[in-house]
C-alpha cells in the first residue's frame, strides 16, 4: 500500500513538472509586458504599465480586438447551430455509421490547418468573402464545430432516451420536445462547446492570415504584423490580453462542466 502511495505521489510530481514545463514559457509574456524599457527583458529591470496604455490607446489594436470579438461570436453562433444539429443527427444513426460520421466531423482537427487555410482562401475569393468578417467566421467555424459536436454529444449520451419518447407518446410536437426535454439536458454541452468555439476562433492565426484583409484584421493578425515589424513590449501586452481571455474562458468551461456534473 505504501509503495502505491509513493508511486501516486511520484506520478503527481512528474505531472506537475511536465505541466510547468509546458505552461511557464507561455506565462513569461506577463512580466515581459510590464517592462519600462523599449526592449523585452525577463525579468524586467523596472516595472511600468506604459505598454498597456499604448495598447489600449492605439486605434489599430482596439479595432483588432473588436474584429476578433465579432468573428468569434459569429463563428460560435454558427458552430452551435450546425454542431447541435449534427450531434442530434448522430444520435439517430447506427453505431458503425455514427463512428464514420463522427470521424468526418472531427476531420478539421486532424487535417493540417495550412491545407484547410489554402482551400478556404480560394473558396472565399471565388464567392467574394475574402477579407470580410463573415468569411473569417465561416473559416473559423470549421475548427470550432467539432468542439460543439463533441460536447453536445456527451450531453446527449447522458439523456435518458425514454424521456423524449414519453413526451412524444403524450402528443408533444418534435419542436416542443426539443425545447422542453432535449434542450435543458444538453445546455451544459452547449455552454462548454460554445466557450471552446469562442476560444478557438479568438486565438486562431493560420486561417486568419489567409482570410483576413485590411477591413477585417483580427487581434492575432495584428500581433503577428507587429512582431514582424518591431518586437516591443506592446506585443507582450497584446499576448497577455489574449492569454487572460483564454484562461477566463477555460475557467468558465470548467465551472460549467462542474455544474453540469452536479
Amino acid at each position: 500500500m505504501r509503495e502505491r502511495s509513493y508511486g501516486a505521489g511520484f506520478a503527481q510530481v512528474l505531472g506537475a513538472l511536465v505541466l510547468a514545463f509546458l505552461v511557464l514559457p507561455i506565462f513569461a509574456v506577463v512580466p515581459a509586458s510590464f517592462n519600462r524599457s523599449s526592449f523585452i527583458k525577463i525579468p524586467p529591470q523596472a516595472l511600468s504599465t506604459r505598454w498597456y496604455e499604448a495598447f489600449f490607446s492605439d486605434p489599430a489594436w482596439l479595432a483588432a480586438i473588436l474584429t476578433s470579438t465579432k468573428v468569434a461570436l459569429l463563428a460560435t453562433f454558427i458552430s452551435l447551430v450546425i454542431g447541435t444539429l449534427a450531434a442530434l443527427g448522430l444520435e439517430r444513426v447506427e453505431a458503425r455509421t455514427k463512428g464514420l460520421l463522427t470521424g468526418l466531423m472531427l476531420a478539421p482537427l486532424i487535417v493540417p490547418v495550412i491545407m484547410t487555410s489554402i482551400a478556404l482562401y480560394y473558396v472565399m475569393l471565388d464567392i467574394g468573402l475574402h477579407g470580410s468578417v463573415l468569411g473569417l467566421a465561416l473559416g473559423h467555424t470549421l475548427l470550432c464545430m467539432p468542439f460543439v459536436v463533441l460536447n453536445v454529444g456527451i450531453s446527449l449520451a447522458r439523456l435518458d432516451p425514454s424521456l423524449p419518447r414519453a413526451a412524444a407518446g403524450l402528443g408533444a410536437e418534435p419542436l416542443y420536445i426539443f425545447r422542453t426535454v432535449t434542450l435543458p439536458a444538453i445546455r451544459p454541452g452547449l455552454a462548454a462547446g460554445g466557450a471552446f468555439a469562442f476560444i478557438t476562433s479568438f486565438d486562431e492565426v493560420v486561417i486568419s492570415i489567409f482570410l483576413s484583409g485590411v477591413s477585417a484584421k483580427t487581434l492575432p493578425i495584428q500581433l503577428w504584423e507587429q512582431i514582424r515589424i518591431e518586437f516591443t513590449p506592446v506585443a507582450a501586452a497584446a499576448s497577455t490580453v489574449i492569454l487572460i481571455a483564454t484562461v477566463l474562458l477555460f475557467l468558465l468551461v470548467q465551472f460549467i462542466r462542474s455544474r453540469g456534473a452536479t
